[in-house]
C-alpha cells in the first residue's frame, strides 16, 4: 500500500484578518446594499480569524479584468508551487533525508481557481531540475475536493507502479476570483471564507526507494478510497465562468446536503474495510465554513472538539479550497497517532461530489 511520507504546507506573504476584510467589504459594497449589516454577519459568523492572500486588500478595490486576475495566478501559482515542492522534500519533521526532485516519478496538480496551459507543473518543470520523463496529471474543477482526489488518484498510480513515488501539489489562489460587481449573497459568502494556500504532498509506492527517508514513528498508510457524486447536483456548489471571470455558486441547502448524505455514503465505504465511523480515531474534514462542520457533526453524531484540527485551519487560514484538507492532515501528522490509529480523510466539492481516503498509522515501514 502507498504511504504518505511528508506534508508542507505554504501560505502567501499578505495576512490579513477577518475585521480588515470587513471593513473593505463595507468600502466596496456601502452604495450597492440597503442591508449590508445584516449581510455582513456570515463574516462575524465566520469563525474565521485571519486568512492569507497573493494580493493585498488595495489591489481588490481597483476593477480587474479576468486576464489581469489569471495572469496573476499564474505567476503567483508558479512562484509559491515551487517553494512548496522544494520545502516538502527537505522537511525534517517527516525525513531523514532530503528527496531530489529527480526522484520524483510523477506530479499530480490540484487547482480550481485559475486556469494555465501549460499547467502549473509543467512550468515548474522548467524551474526544477525534474527528470523531463517525469508523469504529469493535472487535475481541475474538483474545488474543495481536490486535495482528498488528490491523495486518491496518487493511491491509484502507486498501486499500479509500486516502486515509485508522487507529489501531489495543491494550489488555490481563490482571493483573486473575487467580483467586485456581483450582489448576490453567494458572492459575499465566498469573500468571507476564501483564502489562499498551497500544500506538497509525498507519496511512495510500497517498493520506493524513498521509504527510508521517512523520520516519522508511525507512518500513514493508504488503506483505500472512494469517490461519491450525488446525481443532479450539478447547481449545489461550483463556478459560472463569465467574461468577468470565476462567479462562485453556493447553494443554501449545502449543510443539509451534507446531513442526509455523508454518513449513509461514509458508512458504505468503511464496511468494505470492516471497519465502523466510531474506529476512526482522526477525522481529517475539509473545513469549508463554519456551518459544514456543523453538518458534519449531525451528520456523524460526533462533538464539534472531534473536528479540532478542522477547526484550527478555518479560524487561521479559512477556506482555500483543496489545500485546506491537506493543511489538516499535516496538523494530525504533527501529533503523531499512535500505531494502529485509522484516518478518514474526506472533502466534498463540486459535482456535488465526495472524495475519501482511508489512513492506517504503522510503526517503521510495515505495510499495514
Amino acid at each position: 500500500m502507498p504511504a504518505i511520507l511528508s506534508v508542507h504546507c505554504l501560505n502567501p506573504p499578505y495576512r490579513v484578518s477577518q475585521e480588515e476584510v470587513i471593513n473593505t467589504v463595507k468600502e466596496l459594497f456601502d452604495k450597492d446594499y440597503a442591508d449590508l449589516e445584516r449581510y455582513l454577519k456570515v463574516f462575524e459568523n465566520s469563525h474565521i480569524q485571519e486568512r492569507y492572500f497573493s494580493v493585498p486588500l488595495e489591489w481588490f478595490k481597483q476593477e480587474r479584468s479576468f486576464q489581469e486576475k489569471n495572469d496573476r495566478y499564474i505567476s503567483e501559482a508558479l512562484r509559491l508551487g515551487v517553494e512548496v515542492v522544494e520545502q516538502c522534500l527537505t522537511d525534517r519533521r517527516f525525513l531523514k533525508r532530503n528527496v531530489t526532485v529527480d526522484e520524483i516519478d510523477a506530479i499530480l496538480f490540484i487547482s480550481s481557481s485559475g486556469l494555465s496551459t501549460p499547467t502549473i507543473e509543467a512550468r515548474m518543470m522548467n524551474r526544477l531540475p525534474f527528470s523531463p520523463y517525469t508523469v504529469r496529471l493535472p487535475i481541475w474543477g474538483l474545488g474543495c475536493a481536490g486535495g482528498a482526489a488528490g491523495l486518491a488518484r496518487a493511491y491509484d498510480y502507486c498501486l499500479a507502479h509500486p516502486e515509485q513515488s508522487v507529489l501531489v501539489l495543491s494550489v488555490e489562489l481563490c482571493s483573486l476570483t473575487f467580483q467586485r460587481r456581483d450582489k448576490s449573497k453567494s458572492n459575499l459568502v465566498g469573500t468571507s471564507l476564501f483564502a489562499d494556500g498551497t500544500a506538497c504532498v509525498l507519496v511512495a509506492g510500497d517498493q520506493s526507494p524513498l521509504l527510508d527517508r521517512c523520520a516519522m514513528p508511525t507512518v500513514p498508510w493508504i488503506i483505500g478510497t472512494q469517490s461519491a457524486l450525488m446525481p443532479d447536483s450539478e447547481n449545489v456548489m461550483g463556478w459560472d465562468i463569465k467574461n468577468e471571470g470565476f462567479y462562485v455558486v453556493f447553494a443554501k441547502s449545502i449543510p443539509l446536503v451534507i446531513k442526509d448524505w455523508l454518513r449513509p455514503m461514509i458508512e458504505r465505504f468503511l464496511k468494505r474495510y470492516q471497519l465502523k465511523l466510531e474506529q476512526c480515531q482522526h477525522l481529517i474534514v475539509h473545513p469549508g465554513g463554519w456551518k459544514v462542520l456543523e453538518a458534519y457533526s449531525v451528520a456523524l453524531n460526533f462533538p464539534m472538539s472531534k473536528f479540532g484540527a478542522a477547526q484550527q485551519v478555518l479560524k487561521n487560514y479559512g477556506n482555500m479550497s483543496s489545500a485546506t484538507v491537506l493543511f489538516v492532515l499535516e496538523r494530525i501528522l504533527r501529533q503523531e497517532p499512535r500505531a494502529g490509529d485509522y484516518g478518514l480523510i474526506t472533502a466534498l466539492g463540486p459535482g456535488f461530489s465526495s472524495e475519501l481516503v482511508l489512513v492506517q498509522w504503522q510503526e517503521g515501514m510495515r505495510t499495514p
